[in-house]
Formats: structure tokens, C-alpha cells, sequence
């Protein structure tokens, strides 16, 4: 497993409060063509399996994340990093904050889409580990552009492949 370092940045990462929605708003309008509108957070946000978390450095948000839970994954719906923050470890220590959050036994993958113009993205991604496993023709709304469906897996160590999951215990 690619193993990301963690980035000495000084970044905290934490829950989305409401108060962050200025900040959260004016990274998603500088960072993309086709933003999400205040209206698209709230009602992302007020659904049970959706998670919001802002990075912070030095009292200032810095980058946000919004994924979702599921059975057995985590799915990345809108990530971004302050434009003169990037290539810092801002993006790193979010992804790092999500992989901690996997397991062997339970949710063992990350996935995400990203549009095919977004080469940045791809190649950020990529070099945190995740693998680009299919493309998605005219996925989005707003374009004709496909987009990359991208993954990434949950390595167990050999510890946890050799300890028994089942907690079933049979009576005598």
C-alpha cells in the first residue's frame, strides 16, 4: 500500500460547522467552473450518510471535503484546496484523515469521480494512491464530459488477515 506521509503543515482537520460556508463557498467558486451553490451543500449535508470537514491552518479554512458513507465504502463528492495553499499538504492530510477512517472488516475503499479535463485532480489523487478503474461517458449534468471513476483500496496488514473476524462463539 502507498503509504502518505503525514504532512507537517500545521493543517486540522475537523467537522463542518455553518459558520465555514462563506469560506467553503468561496474555495468551490475560485477552484471550479461549475460550483456547487450554497443551496447544494445544505441539502447534501442534511442527508444522514453525508459528512462535511474543513482543513485549517492558522484559523483560516484551507481545503474542504464532502463524502458520503456507505456500507462499505466512502465516496468523495467535492474536494478542494485553496488555490495559493496547494502543493502543501493541505489535500494530503484530508485524504489521509479519510484512509484512517477505513478498515479490513468494514469500509475498505475510497472512491471518487473526476472529470476528464481535471488533470491536476487525477494526478494529485494518483499520488496519494488512488487508480483511476473505469471512465463514465457524459456523467456530469452540466457537460458532455466524462469522467474518471477512481478508487482507492484498503491494504490489510498481515495481522489483521490472520486474526479471525467472526464473533460468533459456539456453545458446548
Amino acid at each position: 500500500m502507498k503509504q502518505i506521509k503525514e504532512a507537517s503543515v500545521g493543517v486540522h482537520i475537523r467537522w463542518m460547522i455553518r459558520r465555514d460556508m462563506p469560506d467553503v463557498l468561496s474555495i468551490e467558486q475560485s477552484c471550479f467552473e461549475f460550483s456547487w451553490t450554497e443551496e447544494d451543500f445544505i441539502r447534501c449535508l442534511r442527508q444522514r450518510n453525508c459528512i462535511g470537514m474543513v482543513a485549517e491552518q492558522d484559523n483560516q479554512i484551507v481545503g474542504f471535503m464532502i463524502y458520503e458513507l456507505h456500507k462499505n465504502r466512502l465516496h468523495i463528492l467535492n474536494f478542494a484546496v485553496r488555490e495559493g495553499c496547494r502543493r502543501s499538504g493541505v489535500g494530503q492530510s484530508m485524504c489521509s484523515k479519510l484512509i484512517g477512517k477505513l478498515s479490513h472488516e468494514r469500509r475498505n475503499r475510497i472512491m471518487l469521480e473526476i472529470r476528464e479535463t481535471n488533470l491536476d485532480a487525477q494526478l494529485f489523487f494518483k499520488s496519494v494512491g488512488f487508480r483511476a478503474i473505469s471512465v463514465l461517458h457524459d456523467f456530469y449534468d452540466d457537460t458532455v464530459e466524462d469522467a474518471y471513476l477512481m478508487q482507492f483500496r484498503y491494504r490489510p496488514t498481515a495481522s489483521e488477515i490472520a486474526k479471525p473476524s467472526s464473533r460468533i462463539r459456539m456453545a458446548g
